[in-house]
């Protein structure tokens, strides 16, 4: 048998056409639909104006808010360095602690074991706890194809679930929607609500709280993510403000956990920064109202039964890139988004993804790639950005997403082929390389000034340049190049004149001796 000892394959991407990580069409076009959208726009710039307050109010109280924020960061990257070992701890430490872990390579193999595992429960019924991977594998559409009817219990999951709708935000879903809406939709979906039921936040409140409580008591089995993993203990945590949590995790007989591997961490003391981190940096609070933690099964206290999926899902093709693998450092707190001025202005849907903003025009395209089908609306999702950075200040674990994107980028443009943009960047190269050429096209491109607006802008390009003008103006050339300035009378003279006043100024600093200063 001949052996072929060659590179080793790429690890795989999240399949096309399965989960929630890609949309149906580029981010250009969904975000011009979006900008469209009067109530949508107020209602994310009242809401992400309030967390961002909030979350600087909070960070600005801790003197080592930085080092916490170093901290994060060298904690995840030594986790991502490590993490087929550290994955191996976790297994061995749950199933110590009566648990069962199955590993996931993709969004159907993870969709199948959980619908596995709720059909031998005998439960047509699950409660779920607020999941972002559980979302973006498509959990609970495979669950319904499979006769198994999920409740979403967060209050915003709840709402986006009822108005059949999609999450537009990693820590408010249903930020997209204002109170007159909830109230619409909670009259239109949940049985036997108040008919007389109003827009006050506590009654809306209560009567989600009304509706979920006879699930709570009588679901055999909860589906939950996680918001970190412990490698030395086997340990889960979830931490959430609700309190849903709280009830998925202990009353009933059965707990599914679907986790991503990138959120396992090394130690149980490492939860002291994230506890820190996490909740200033998401809800702009000191500390999340419900942390919840649990260690495989203690008998006689809750769920008896406990599985732990661990996903990859592209991950580990994430993880590959020596670029890239920094976005697996997120944690999900969401400050990426409430500071960015584009997610603030077309809100979550113009992705496309589970995750949106400027994290997620990172994680998706790494997660199932930008090219999996000809004209892939992920390839757009690098340039939904204006890279101004505020999301790099933001991020509590320091990922510097502006970078990342500009790698994606790059790639994107390696992968692409011909365009007419490297059609026009090679005619350039060669203009430039030949002195008398480029002369020759500054001179004709001050033609362009016949076409530029009254403020000195070109605003709208032909094609193939038109791509260009459709995001930015362009600066009308100017009068003279800066070649037949200098060879001017006028240059010459501004030239003895610079040179002049830097004489006279070195004389008068005491400077201008012969030999100059050391």
């Amino acid at each position: 048998m001949s052996t072929f000892l060659g590179m080793p394959a790429r690890p795989p991407r999240s399949p096309y056409g399965t989960g929630n990580l890609r949309g149906d069409e580029p981010f250009p076009r969904a975000a011009h639909r979006e900008l469209g959208n009067g109530q949508l726009r107020r209602n994310l710039d009242k809401a992400t104006t309030t967390i961002r307050a909030k979350r600087l109010n909070v960070t600005g109280e801790l003197p080592d808010w930085e080092a916490l924020r170093d901290a994060g960061s060298a904690i995840k990257t030594d986790a991502m360095n490590r993490l087929p070992e550290l994955l191996e701890q976790l297994e061995r430490k749950v199933t110590e602690h009566g648990g069962t872990v199955h590993w996931a390579r993709d969004a159907a193999e993870s969709n199948e074991i959980v619908a596995g595992l709720v059909r031998a429960t005998g439960s047509s019924e699950v409660i779920k706890v607020k999941s972002m991977a559980t979302q973006e594998i498509g959990l609970n559409e495979h669950l319904e194809s499979a006769g198994i009817t999920p409740y979403e219990t967060d209050l915003a999951e709840l709402i986006v679930q009822l108005a059949h709708d999609k999450p537009s935000h990693i820590l408010v879903p249903a930020i997209h929607r204002n109170r007159d809406e909830i109230r619409q939709i909670f009259l239109d979906r949940i049985p036997g609500v108040d008919p007389e039921l109003d827009n006050d936040p506590a009654h809306l409140a209560a009567a989600a709280r009304a509706y979920l409580r006879q699930k709570f008591m009588t679901t055999k089995v909860a589906v939950s993510g996680a918001n970190f993993g412990i490698a030395e203990t086997g340990t889960l945590s979830v931490v959430e403000s609700e309190g849903n949590g709280r009830m998925c995790l202990t009353l009933p007989e059965t707990l599914i956990t679907v986790m991503g591997v990138e959120k396992v961490l090394p130690r149980y003391q490492d939860l002291e920064v994230f506890l820190q981190l996490l909740p200033r940096s998401s809800t702009g609070e000191r500390m999340n109202p419900y942390t919840s933690l649990w260690t495989g099964v203690t008998p006689g206290d809750g769920p008896q039964d406990f599985h732990l999926v661990l996903l990859d899902n592209g991950r580990t093709a994430a993880l590959a890139d020596a670029i890239g693998r920094a976005a697996l450092n997120c944690i999900r707190c969401s400050a990426c988004l409430n500071v960015c001025p584009v997610y603030e202005r077309t809100g979550g849907h113009a992705y496309g993804s589970t995750y949106p903003g400027p994290i997620g025009a990172v994680l998706t395209p790494q997660l199932a790639g930008m090219h999996a089908a000809a004209d892939d609306p992920n390839s757009s999702l690098p340039y939904a950005s204006s890279l101004c950075g505020a999301c790099f200040d933001a991020c509590p674990v320091k990922i510097d997403i502006p970078s990342l994107l500009v790698e994606l980028r790059h790639q994107h443009t390696e992968q692409t082929g011909t365009t007419p943009e490297k059609l026009a960047m090679k005619a350039a190269a060669g203009v430039m390389k030949r002195p008398a050429l480029y002369r020759s096209a500054q001179q004709a491109a001050g033609l362009g000034r016949a076409v530029a607006g009254r403020d000195g802008t070109i605003s709208r390009l032909p094609p193939p340049f038109s791509g260009w003008s459709d995001s930015r103006d362009t600066a009308a050339p100017p009068r003279q190049t800066f070649r037949a300035w200098f060879a001017s009378d006028e240059g010459r003279a501004a030239l003895r004149a610079a040179a002049d006043e830097h004489d006279r100024n070195q004389q008068d600093d005491g400077t201008g001796r012969e030999g100059g200063t050391e």
